[in-house]
């Protein structure tokens, strides 16, 4: 991690240095080469796209200019080589194709229209193989002289900035501490199951008493689900951070088809899962809900993860907390645990970078005495005591390093 972050720290300080000199003289290198193994021209039915392959993605805009008609692709900066026509090849929707220098910072490509048409697609895909294509298609002559018109003089063509939530605030005991508590499973997903009992109903009948025993003691609580639904795992995620969580507590009681089990565990997400967790979150395409008050639209995959693993470095010892407090409550209150109370694992439901997450794991459903235990009114209540006392003690301490870190 601490490698990872030099290297992106490193690559943004080289990429200021090579901004502030290129500005001073107003010149700039090209930041990118056309590929024409990847690059041509297609037509498609009316319509004609043209794709430009290049060696990393920069930035662009294309428009559309009168007399005479043309199309004109201003990239931030490509080097060509070559002629145009030879490189990417002819279409009837164009009589000539130029391209070469435009301005300071700027190369251009011109294609003149034989007839009007509108840019109806301009795109660049950043993965592997970066690449930009423009797509056009034939309009009215009055829709494109509506159309055409040059883009605002600007350097750099950025968008508006983006209103986002506010960023979360770790909780500093100044309001009541709001859990999230996790019932595992639920509608089609069973759980686990023994003799006639099974995991999902079990654990929201369980998650439901102590909801209303941490309401008692004056926190709040919001559910992941309030019903024997089935729920996705990254959306349990997504319904505690909409509440605002402090903490997430996922609640579960499983069963193992090999061995024996027995005894109250509480979960970490492994360390060497996180990495993981992040590179996989990043992946997505959605990408509002993977940081509290941080879009991450429009970022690649690697910057992304950076900053997930950074939140998670702040969170994870938070968690690690939570869960020695866990095995100190639940063990003082005489409850039976694991011989290995406190382990790690790729659960995905604690992959919330910025939400201290934990699972506790109940019992386990393939043990009979575990089983007589989870069916317990007074083992339930033992448990939920102990769980509740766990909390109050952990939000004391981390709303108290919170203060301490704010100074």
């Amino acid at each position: 991690m601490a490698g990872r972050l030099r290297r992106f720290v490193g690559v943004v300080a080289l990429a200021l240095l090579a901004w502030g000199g290129a500005a001073a003289a107003q010149e700039f290198r090209a930041l990118a080469r056309l590929d024409a193994a990847r690059s041509g021209i297609v037509e498609a039915g009316g319509a004609v796209e043209i794709s430009l392959g290049i060696s990393q993605p920069i930035p662009f805009r294309a428009f559309l200019l009168d007399a005479p008609p043309r199309l004109v692709v201003e990239f931030s900066e490509l080097e060509f080589t070559g002629q145009p026509e030879t490189v990417l090849g002819h279409s009837p929707h164009f009589t000539g194709l130029e391209w070469g220098h435009a301005s300071p910072g700027w190369t251009r490509l011109t294609a003149e229209l034989a007839g009007p048409m509108a840019v109806t697609e301009a795109w660049e895909s950043t993965g592997t193989g970066p690449q930009i294509r423009v797509r056009l298609e034939p309009v009215a002559l009055a829709d494109f002289a509506a159309r055409a018109g040059a883009p605002v003089a600007t350097r750099w063509q950025l968008p508006e900035p983006t209103s986002v939530a506010a960023p979360r605030r770790r909780q500093t005991g100044e309001v009541p501490l709001l859990v999230a508590l996790d019932p595992g499973h639920g509608g089609l997903d069973p759980g686990a199951e023994a003799d006639g009992l099974a995991e999902a109903p079990l654990v929201l009948g369980f998650a439901r008493e102590l909801k209303e025993a941490l309401a008692r003691a004056g926190m709040r609580v919001v559910l992941t689900r309030e019903e024997d639904v089935f729920v996705p795992l990254e959306e349990r995620m997504s319904v505690a951070r909409a509440a605002g969580a402090d903490v997430l507590l996922s609640l579960h009681a499983d069963a193992l088809a090999e061995g024996e089990a027995a005894g109250a565990t509480v979960y970490l997400l492994a360390a060497e899962a996180s990495d993981t967790a992040s590179a996989r979150l990043a992946e997505r395409h959605d990408r509002a809900d993977l940081l509290a008050g941080v879009d991450l639209a429009g970022h690649d995959d690697e910057v992304a993860q950076v900053l997930m693993e950074m939140a998670r470095a702040e969170t994870q010892p938070r968690a690690d907390g939570l869960a020695v407090a866990l095995q100190a409550a639940i063990l003082g209150a005489g409850l039976k645990m694991h011989k290995k109370p406190v382990q790690a694992a790729a659960f995905s439901v604690l992959k919330a970078p910025d939400i201290p997450s934990v699972l506790l794991e109940l019992g386990f459903m393939s043990s009979a005495a575990d089983r007589r235990r989870l069916a317990d009114p007074a083992w339930r209540a033992n448990m939920v005591s102990a769980i509740v006392a766990a909390l109050q003690v952990w939000a004391v301490v981390d709303a108290a390093e919170a203060r301490y870190l704010r100074q």
